[in-house]
C-alpha cells in the first residue's frame, strides 16, 4: 500500500518559507489551528498545532480510522451484527440511544458515530472489532505511535472527558488525512441526514452535528467535537476540483464562530492554491524486484492520488519525480512493508517524499523453485 508522508512545512510544495503564514490571523479565535493539503501532507498554516488539548469527539476519527482499516483488510463487513453491550448503552451525552443487546448493521453504526457522534455506537463498535473497549484504546495508541502522533494520548474510543486524554491539531490533521484513505468514509461523514432504525416503531433521524456539509461547498466530513473543558472543535475536509483540505480548529468558543474560521482557512487555501498530480490513482509507478521470492516481480501502482501543492500561477516547471527502492529486497515480504520512497523534486530540491510500502506479501520460494528460476537464468543468459 502506498501512503503520504505529513511533512513539515519548510518542505512544503508550495515553495514559502517555513515562517510564512497568511497575513491575517485566519482562525483568532482557536486555542490552535492547522490547515493542511490532504494529499501531500504540505502544511498551509498553523497556530500551535502541537499543543496538546482535550479533543473531545474529535475522537472518533481514530475510531472510524480503525474501522476503515479492518473493513479494508475483510476483518469486518458492513453487514456484520454488531450488539449493544449494557457498557455501550450507558454511554451519557452525544448517542443514538442504544438499548443493551440491541443489534445494528457495522454500517448502521458507523452512520451513528459519523453523523450523530453518538458515543454509545462508538463503544459498540469498539468492543466489536478489540473485544473491549480497554483493549480498542490500545489498538487506538498503537495506530497513533505508527502515524507519528506524539502529542495523543487516547483513553476512551469517544472522547468522553477523561484525565489524560489529549491529543493537538497536527496530531488529529494526521490521522484524519490517514482515515480520507479510506475514501468511502465520506459516504458516511458526508451525509447531512439520514435514519436508523427505518421500518421500526421507532425511528431514529440522523443530522449530521457538521453543518458544513451543508452549507459549505465541497465540505464532506469529518467530525465535529464538545465539552465544556475542550470547547468547540472541528476536523474538517473539504475538495474543489483535484484540492482536497483539511482544517483542524481546537478550543473555539462556540459553533458559528469555529464554522466561520474553518470556512475562512478553506476560502484562503482555495484561492491561493493548487495541486499539480504526480500519479492518479491506479497509475503505474514502477515494479519491486524481491530476491528469493515465490514471486520476482511485484507490480507498484498508486493506490491514491500523489500531487505537490503549489501557489496558483506556478505553472509547476521544473518538477520531476524519482522511484528511490530499497537495494536487495529479499523475501519474506510483508504486505505493508516499507520498500522505498516516491520523491519530488524541483530542480535540486525536494519537495516532498511519499513513502512507498509493499502491496502484497511475498513469501520465499522453495529450493526447487529457485534453482529452476537460476537454471533458467543460466541458461537464457548464455543463449545467442
Amino acid at each position: 500500500m502506498l501512503t503520504a508522508a505529513l511533512i513539515a512545512p519548510s518542505a512544503a510544495a508550495a515553495q514559502e518559507p517555513a515562517s510564512k503564514q497568511p497575513a491575517a490571523d485566519l482562525a483568532a479565535n482557536a486555542k490552535s489551528a492547522i490547515l493542511m493539503d490532504a494529499d501531500s501532507g504540505t502544511v498551509v498554516y498553523e497556530k500551535n498545532s502541537t499543543l496538546s488539548l482535550p479533543p473531545a469527539s474529535i475522537t472518533k476519527i481514530m475510531t472510524m480510522l480503525l474501522v476503515m482499516e479492518a473493513l479494508d483488510e475483510g476483518r469486518l463487513k458492513l453487514s456484520d451484527k454488531v450488539t449493544a453491550s449494557e457498557h455501550a448503552a450507558s454511554m451519557g451525552g452525544s448517542q443514538i440511544f442504544l438499548e443493551p443487546g440491541e443489534e445494528m448493521t457495522v454500517e448502521d453504526m458507523l452512520k451513528g458515530v459519523a453523523l450523530a457522534s453518538g458515543n454509545d455506537a462508538s463503544v459498540a463498535l469498539a468492543e466489536k472489532l478489540g473485544g473491549s473497549e480497554p483493549q480498542f484504546v490500545a489498538m487506538m495508541n498503537e495506530k497513533a505511535a505508527e502515524l507519528g502522533m506524539t502529542n495523543t494520548k487516547f483513553v476512551n474510543c469517544n472522547g468522553l472527558p477523561a484525565e489524560g486524554h489529549m491529543s493537538s491539531a497536527r496530531d488529529i490533521a494526521i490521522m484524519s488525512r490517514e482515515l480520507l484513505k479510506y475514501e468511502n468514509i465520506t459516504k458516511y461523514t458526508g451525509l447531512y441526514q439520514d435514519y436508523l432504525r427505518k421500518g421500526s416503531p421507532k425511528p431514529f433521524w440522523l443530522v449530521n452535528t457538521n453543518k458544513l456539509v451543508r452549507f459549505y461547498s465541497g465540505a464532506d466530513g469529518l467530525k465535529t467535537g464538545f465539552t465544556s473543558e475542550a470547547k468547540f472543535c472541528l476536523s474538517a475536509t473539504a475538495r474543489r476540483d483535484n484540492l482536497r483540505l483539511i482544517a483542524v480548529v481546537m478550543g473555539e468558543p462556540n459553533t458559528k464562530t469555529r464554522n466561520a474560521e474553518v470556512s475562512q482557512l478553506f476560502d484562503y487555501a482555495f484561492a491561493q492554491y493548487t495541486n499539480v498530480p504526480i500519479y492518479k490513482k491506479g497509475d503505474s509507478i514502477g515494479t519491486l524486484q524481491v530476491e528469493k521470492g515465490k514471486v520476482a516481480k511485484v507490480p507498484l501502482t498508486a493506490r491514491r492520488s500523489y500531487s505537490v501543492l503549489l501557489k496558483k500561477g506556478d505553472a509547476g516547471k521544473g518538477i520531476r519525480h524519482e522511484l528511490v527502492l530499497e537495494p536487495n529486497v529479499k523475501a519474506p515480504v510483508e504486505i505493508g512493508q516499507p520498500i522505498g520512497k516516491l520523491v519530488v523534486y524541483r530542480g535540486d530540491d525536494v519537495l516532498v517524499e511519499f513513502p512507498v510500502e509493499s502491496p502484497a506479501a511475498v513469501e520465499r520460494a522453495g529450493w526447487w523453485a529457485l534453482l529452476r528460476r537460476t537454471t533458467g537464468q543460466l541458461f537464457f543468459s548464455g543463449a545467442d
